[in-house]
């Protein structure tokens, strides 16, 4: 059962709770994948248990089309937040981690079209690996993050937290005011371009800043 720890595996005392997940937050993922921005966030919740270890290995479903990876900067909530301001959530992250958003692309592109939603795209259990979490006391700037999938030893996706459409505190808030988080939530802020397919074999490295581990696909 996934807990949460801290990059060097010590498990952290918080619950395991909700994701709560953004899309179409960097333009060049936008425009690669032939939508257009939206006026505000687009938000969409995975269940607690979409969470799993990264360092495992990613078993990833075999019936439903192919599975792409996007690679994001993830966020941990240590405090409640509730229709919080700026400042408020500033003092209620807790850590930073990187992140897979593991999306059935063909099924979301059939839900798309019939405008359902995405859930068994997006929130299916084992959906969202994810790496341990570098205290935010120990963390640079999150507006300047860099964070980056390389798939077989070929780079895919390369991103930095500048290029947000909408900014890490900005976008918590604005969650805030529609879902109340709890310590233990974890966020998703996003994906740069390069998403693509995996399949059983791969060998995945991620990196955060100057942090680095490899995991694979099964």
């Amino acid at each position: 059962m996934y807990q949460h720890r801290d990059w060097q595996g010590a498990l952290l005392d918080l619950p395991v709770n909700k994701v709560v997940c953004v899309g179409s937050n960097y333009a060049k993922h936008i425009k690669e994948m032939g939508s257009q921005p939206a006026e505000e966030p687009v938000i969409f919740i995975k269940p607690e248990t979409a969470l799993c270890d990264i360092h495992q290995p990613i078993a990833i479903p075999k019936d439903f089309g192919v599975v792409h990876h996007e690679v994001e900067l993830a966020v941990l909530i240590g405090t409640p937040l509730k229709q919080a301001n700026e400042e408020r959530v500033g003092a209620a992250i807790a850590g930073f981690a990187v992140a897979l958003d593991l999306t059935l692309r063909d099924l979301q592109s059939k839900f798309k079209k019939a405008g359902q939603p995405w859930e068994k795209s997006k929130a299916f259990d084992g959906s969202c690996p994810i790496s341990g979490f570098i205290r935010i006391s120990h963390f640079g700037d999150p507006r300047n993050v860099q964070f980056s999938l390389t798939v077989n030893n070929a780079l895919r996706q390369n991103g930095n937290s500048n290029d947000m459409l909408t900014p890490i505190v900005p976008l918590i808030s604005h969650m805030s005011h529609f879902f109340t988080l709890r310590p233990g939530d974890v966020i998703l802020t996003g994906t740069p371009e390069g998403v693509g397919a995996l399949k059983p074999g791969d060998v995945l490295k991620v990196t955060l800043n100057d942090n680095s581990l490899t995991t694979r696909v099964i």
